[in-house]
C-alpha cells in the first residue's frame, strides 16, 4: 500500500501568462538573487558599505554563478559529449540530434562554488578592499538561502531524481512523470499521439489507456527536497552566527561552517541520489558529486579551526 504522504508529480512547466511562459525553475532563481541582494544588503548595511558596491557584488556573483556552474557541468559531469559539442559549452541550444532550445540545462553547484570565490578574490581587492575572508563569510549567507530555491527549482523541474524507493517504506516517495529517461517529451508524444507535450504528460497521468505507461515509473527520493530541507537548516546556522554571535570577527569562521555543513549536506543527499554521470565509473565507492565535496569540507574545517588567528580587534 502506498504511504499517504507519496503522490505523482507532474506540474506544468510555469506560469503561462498567454504572450510568455515564466518556468518555474527560472523564476526560483529570480527569488533566489532576489532574496541573496535584500540579505547583502542588511549586512552592508551594518557594515557601513554602499548599495553601489553591493551592486557590483550582484553582478559579480550573477555571472560567476551562471558561468561557474555551467563550466562545472561540462568538465565535472558530461565532458564526454561536450568535447564532441564545444559550440553548446556556452549556448543554450542543443544542435543534435536536431536544433532544439534547451536553455542552460545542466548546472554543477560545485562549478558554481569555484566561479564564486575567483570572483570574490577579484571583488575583495579590486571593489571592496577587504579581506576574502571577510567578503566570503558575508556572502556565503545569501549563497546557502539561493541553494534552497535552487534545488526547490529542481524539483518543480523534476530533474536531479533521487534513487527508486518502495513508497510502502519510504513515506516521502514520488512518481516523477517528467523526469525518466525513457519518458521524455519526445517519448510522450510518440506514446499519445499529441503534438503538446504537456498535454501528452497528462494522458500518461490521468487517461486508463496509458495505466500501464503510469505503472512502470517508479517512485524516487526526492533528493532535490532532501537537500533544500538541509540547506534551510545551514542558512539558519549561519545566520545567527553572523547576526546573533561575534564570529564575524573571526575571519574565516562562517566561511568554514559553511564549506562543512552545506557540502556534507550535499554529500550525505548523493546516498539517495542518481548519478550525474562524471569520473565515478561503474559500481563507484562514491558519487563525483562526493568526491567533488570532499576537499570543499577539508578546507572548511581547516579554517574553523584556524579562524582564532584571524580575529578582528577592533
Amino acid at each position: 500500500m502506498t504511504h499517504a504522504l507519496s503522490f505523482t508529480w507532474n506540474p506544468s512547466e510555469g506560469l503561462d501568462l498567454g504572450f510568455i511562459m515564466i518556468r518555474y525553475y527560472s523564476l526560483m532563481f529570480v527569488v533566489a538573487f532576489g532574496l541573496g541582494w535584500f540579505i547583502m544588503k542588511k549586512i552592508f548595511e551594518r557594515e557601513g558599505e554602499s548599495i553601489e558596491k553591493l551592486d557590483k557584488l550582484f553582478i559579480y556573483t550573477l555571472v560567476a554563478t551562471l558561468l561557474g556552474a555551467r563550466l562545472g557541468h561540462v568538465f565535472f559531469y558530461d565532458w564526454d559529449y561536450f568535447s564532441q559539442h564545444p559550440e553548446e559549452i556556452l549556448l543554450p541550444v542543443k544542435f543534435s540530434p536536431k536544433f532544439e532550445f534547451t536553455g542552460f540545462a545542466g548546472l554543477a553547484s560545485h562549478g558554481a562554488a569555484i566561479g564564486i570565490i575567483l570572483a570574490m578574490i577579484w571583488y575583495s581587492r579590486k571593489i571592496i578592499h577587504r579581506p576574502l575572508l571577510w567578503v566570503l563569510d558575508r556572502v556565503v549567507i545569501p549563497v546557502t538561502s539561493g541553494g534552497i530555491f535552487v534545488r526547490l527549482g529542481n524539483f518543480f523541474n523534476s530533474e536531479i531524481l533521487g534513487e527508486t524507493a518502495n513508497p510502502e517504506k519510504v513515506p516521502t516517495a514520488i512518481r516523477f512523470i517528467r523526469g525518466e529517461d525513457n519518458l521524455d517529451k519526445y517519448d510522450v508524444t510518440n506514446i499519445t499521439g499529441l503534438e503538446d507535450h504537456n498535454k501528452a504528460y497528462e494522458l500518461i497521468e490521468k487517461d486508463p489507456r496509458f495505466a500501464d505507461y503510469l505503472a512502470a515509473i517508479p517512485y524516487r527520493h526526492p533528493a532535490q527536497l532532501y537537500e533544500a530541507a538541509g540547506y534551510v537548516i545551514v542558512f539558519i546556522i549561519l545566520y545567527y552566527m553572523y547576526w546573533k554571535t561575534d564570529a564575524r570577527k573571526k575571519h574565516g569562521l562562517i566561511f568554514g561552517v559553511f564549506l562543512v555543513l552545506l557540502w556534507t549536506v550535499r554529500f550525505l543527499a548523493e546516498f539517495v541520489k542518481q548519478s550525474q554521470g562524471g569520473f565515478e565509473g561503474e559500481n563507484p565507492i562514491l558519487l563525483t558529486g562526493q568526491w567533488l565535496s570532499i576537499p570543499f569540507i577539508i578546507a572548511g574545517f581547516w579554517l574553523m579551526f584556524t579562524a582564532h588567528k584571524r580575529t578582528e580587534t577592533l
